[in-house]
């Protein structure tokens, strides 16, 4: 039959079936680079890569970034550096993604997309939602935008991934963490498009305005960003994959399925400096 490309929603997410991410041809590469850049996320069922073939499919769309938490709080069962294990089970007390985040905004360099493949499921539940930061900026009024933009905001890893380290049981309360400040409108390299860029789970604050003022702005930016219209829900399947765009969507893995274990692997490609 060939690939083909089904949209979940009119704003956000396709699921492309058809193909083989293991042996894809250069036509079908292109495919999909140009279905990504529409939906911003896609999904694919079926897909037993091997773990070598995972990196390289991930390569093929840049080099691919080291998390700075790997291995603080999951067993890295001696992976390659560009593997990010994702698992959760009955001793689980805090999941990776359990709050609205873009990967790792905290980076200099933050990532640009994400390639998630779960292996493990539970029975039920362990869904992931994906929102569009393109049309979040968009459903702004003239005056937010006016004053949204040129502004910054700081992004620090240290509270998120100690928080999850010390519930992993391997407090690690001195490592230091990548913190910077990003635009809260950032300009997508690719598309030329705004999305809005600050997240609950690394956005500590926006810059140079008092502390109560920031924590308004925020919270009605976290409120307006995870609006159901601009999402889309991803049903798991084994050996299913997920690519997102970080530069441009947010997401959140729902943790509604303890005791059970959903495992899996993730392969993150390096970005650039938010503008």
């Amino acid at each position: 039959m060939g690939l083909t490309i089904k949209p979940v929603t009119p704003l956000i997410g396709a699921e492309v079936s058809g193909v083989d991410l293991g042996n894809l041809s250069t036509t079908e590469f292109e495919q999909i680079e140009s279905a990504f850049a529409d939906s911003l996320v896609l999904f694919f069922r079926d897909q037993p890569l091997t773990v070598e073939q995972h990196i390289a499919f991930g390569a093929r769309f840049g080099p691919l970034h080291h998390h700075p938490a790997n291995g603080d709080f999951t067993d890295t069962q001696n992976l390659p550096p560009e593997i990010l294990r994702i698992h959760a089970d009955a001793n689980t007390q805090r999941i990776a993604g359990d709050t609205w985040h873009s990967d790792v905004s905290c980076d200099f360099e933050p990532p640009a997309a994400s390639v998630l493949k779960l292996s493990v499921l539970p029975p039920e539940g362990g869904d992931t939602l994906f929102a569009n930061m393109y049309a979040a900026y968009n459903d702004l009024s003239e005056p937010m935008k006016k004053m949204l933009d040129g502004v910054t905001a700081t992004h620090d890893g240290g509270p998120n991934y100690r928080d999850r380290a010390r519930k992993a049981g391997l407090p690690l309360p001195d490592k230091e963490y990548p913190c910077h400040s990003h635009p809260v409108v950032r300009t997508h390299p690719v598309s030329g498009r705004k999305a809005l860029y600050v997240n609950r789970a690394f956005t500590q604050w926006i810059d140079g305005i008092p502390a109560d003022e920031s924590r308004s702005i925020l919270e009605f930016l976290y409120q307006h960003t995870t609006k159901a219209m601009y999402q889309c829900r991803f049903q798991w399947s084994v050996d299913a994959i997920a690519m997102w765009d970080n530069r441009c969507t947010m997401h959140h893995a729902i943790w509604d399925y303890h005791p059970h274990v959903r495992s899996g692997h993730r392969v993150t490609v390096c970005g650039d400096q938010p503008r």
